[in-house]
């Protein structure tokens, strides 16, 4: 993904006259981890949802933000429109999804794995009453 496509409070500054704050987190960036906190355990957003809560970017800047600073969020709550989970995070999301009691649709024996996708006709949340007057 190139940093073109992300808004511009996202992008890296370059201009080596300032110093960079390592913690600073860009507007965006902290918007879309607010979202993720307001998810409740066993719900989940999809990326495209997340950016048309916040009338703002996509569903690739929203995934951007996710990447490099979600660790310390429910990240396994801002997923794939597919369902499928995040590669390379399958087993990590799986216990959470597990826990919080998400409903799962169980793998195809023919599936990769056999990794279970995210029932995302039941799983989906839309903001509902605890995300109203929130922006």
């Amino acid at each position: 993904m190139s940093e073109e496509s992300l808004p511009d409070d996202a992008r890296p500054e370059y201009d080596d006259a300032r110093p960079v704050d390592a913690d600073a987190l860009p507007e965006y960036a902290e918007r879309v981890l607010e979202v993720a906190e307001l998810i409740p355990p066993g719900r989940v957003m999809t990326y495209g949802d997340v950016a048309e809560w916040l009338e703002e970017g996509g569903p690739r800047q929203v995934g951007r933000a996710m990447a490099l600073y979600g660790g310390a969020v429910p990240w396994w709550r801002v997923v794939r429109a597919d369902g499928a989970l995040l590669p390379g995070h399958e087993l990590r999301a799986l216990e959470h999804y597990r826990a919080e009691g998400t409903p799962l649709k169980e793998a195809s024996r023919a599936a990769a794995g056999h990794v279970p996708r995210l029932d995302m006709k039941r799983a989906r949340w839309d903001g509902g009453e605890r995300a109203q007057g929130h922006t």
